[in-house]
């Protein structure tokens, strides 16, 4: 600790702070916050519940609100939007939850018996039972099971159908339900939505009341409220400076430990053997290119044939092509070798590297050719030459090329594309990532979650070895 203070109190060898000193820590310090602001904001992000990021909430915090509920039921008299305020959280968050979670809470079909009318039929869709009460109806009232995969039939099959001839002889409750399974109108599936509860004063009466938001924008001078007394009075604005909301710390941490558990509602995602395979990728890549560019660079750099320089100028030209214009031709050596859909389908395309290459070529060249020379005098092969005096002496180069190789495959997303698209076993870890965003449904807070967990490895790489960087980085090319 005493190291940093020291480090961070030095000036130009003046007692009092210069004008340079001035300079150089506020160059320091914005520096900080360019490399530490998106890291701090991915970490916080992270532990935000999906209503937070649906609703583009600006707090720095996982700050969660007090929350009401607007429901909106389809009937004869038409749609009918009212507010439902002091919901258990299980029944908000119900959504949210994990299947064994929704288990181990209150009984829903307990809970919606507490209610009735319009209430009850929008607490009745939001916790899935509309399905289950309209199977038993079916059931018990003998009607024909084609009823239970009319929801689901395609639209010139449900023309042969004709479901209103069996509500004829149903009372008006068994009406609306089944008519909501079978999304026959008037009738649709009830909204059901959590909103913001938020205090403001209401213009025509100049008292303060409560209304329900939709999101909080403080960039705007006004917000869309709904007056929970008067919902069916629509939309008002109120001032964005003048209302009052309550906010409570609510990380959730079930964006982590759903995915690690391979718990994710709706999807299967098993990050474990994602990371496993982004581990065996990275792991055997970075050995097989440390090995492909440390013989080449050998060969470059300590022997003389014809077409040496030609063979140099290529590898470095290839530096020039842009990795957009390889993605057809490696997605057809990928298929013609049969690699694809493996994991050394995303190994051995980018096994060699020209910048490796080059790195590792600049840097023997500072091993003096006497060594080899007095090597071959004592009978030493050129593999012996190779592992037992050029490698060695070259092990920073090589170090910074594992590092930088590690890095690079874990991070990788444009060859698992290519090569393991379409076998799902085989995802890495930044493929993986991509599930999370849905044609329909984009659950951002397990991306963000695991975002930060897959950066944790090479985040510890880059933490602990990079004196080897910047020592290899700065021989190489000495003479």
């Amino acid at each position: 600790m005493s190291a940093v203070i020291k480090f961070f109190s030095r000036t130009q060898g003046h007692k009092k702070l210069s004008f340079v000193d001035w300079i150089a820590y506020g160059y320091l310090f914005l520096g900080f916050l360019i490399i530490f602001l998106p890291v701090a904001w991915l970490l916080l992000n992270s532990i935000k519940s999906q209503f937070l990021l649906q609703k583009l909430d600006t707090n720095l915090l996982p700050l969660d609100y007090d929350r009401v509920v607007r429901a909106t039921v389809f009937g004869p008299e038409g749609k009918e939007i009212f507010i439902i305020k002091d919901l258990p959280d299980w029944v908000i968050y119900w959504n949210e939850l994990r299947d064994e979670d929704k288990k181990q809470k209150n009984d829903p079909e307990a809970f919606i018996l507490k209610f009735d009318g319009n209430e009850y039929y929008a607490l009745r869709t939001h916790l899935g039972l509309v399905s289950k009460h309209a199977k038993e109806l079916i059931k018990n009232k003998n009607l024909p099971e084609w009823l239970i995969k009319y929801p689901s039939m395609f639209p010139n099959a449900k023309k042969d159908y004709d479901p209103d001839t069996y509500l004829k002889g149903l009372n008006e409750e068994e009406i609306r339900l089944l008519s909501e399974f079978l999304v026959l109108k008037p009738y649709k599936p009830n909204g059901f939505t959590s909103q913001i509860l938020v205090s403001a004063i209401n213009p025509d009466t100049q008292e303060i009341e409560e209304y329900s938001v939709n999101r909080i924008n403080t960039n705007k001078e006004t917000i869309n409220a709904r007056l929970i007394s008067n919902p069916q009075g629509g939309i008002v604005k109120i001032p964005s400076n003048e209302i009052i909301v309550n906010k409570k710390l609510r990380p959730s941490w079930i964006n982590y430990s759903d995915p690690l558990t391979n718990n994710v509602r709706g999807m299967n995602f098993d990050a474990i053997k994602c990371l496993n395979n982004s581990v065996f990728v990275t792991i055997v890549a970075t050995i097989i290119t440390v090995l492909i560019n440390s013989m080449a660079a050998f060969a470059l750099s300590k022997y003389r044939f014809n077409g040496q320089i030609i063979f140099f100028i290529i590898i470095l030209a290839t530096l020039m092509v842009p990795a957009s214009v390889l993605i057809v031709g490696i997605f057809k050596m990928v298929s013609v070798t049969g690699l694809s859909g493996t994991l050394w389908g995303v190994i051995i395309p980018g096994a060699a590297t020209p910048t490796g290459v080059f790195m590792l070529r600049q840097y023997m060249l500072t091993i003096p050719d006497e060594l080899l020379e007095a090597a071959r005098m004592d009978a030493a092969s050129e593999w012996s030459i190779f592992w037992r005096i050029v490698f060695p002496l070259a092990l920073p180069a090589i170090a910074v090329l594992a590092i930088l190789s590690i890095i690079w495959r874990w991070n990788d997303l444009i060859l698992p594309m290519i090569a393991v698209s379409t076998t799902k076993t085989a995802y890495t870890i930044q493929l993986c990532l991509l599930d999370f965003q849905g044609e329909y449904v984009a659950q951002e807070h397990y991306r963000l979650a695991m975002t930060v967990v897959s950066l944790i490895p090479t985040t510890l790489v880059f933490v602990f070895l990079q004196r080897y960087i910047t020592t290899g980085i700065a021989t190489t090319g000495m003479k």
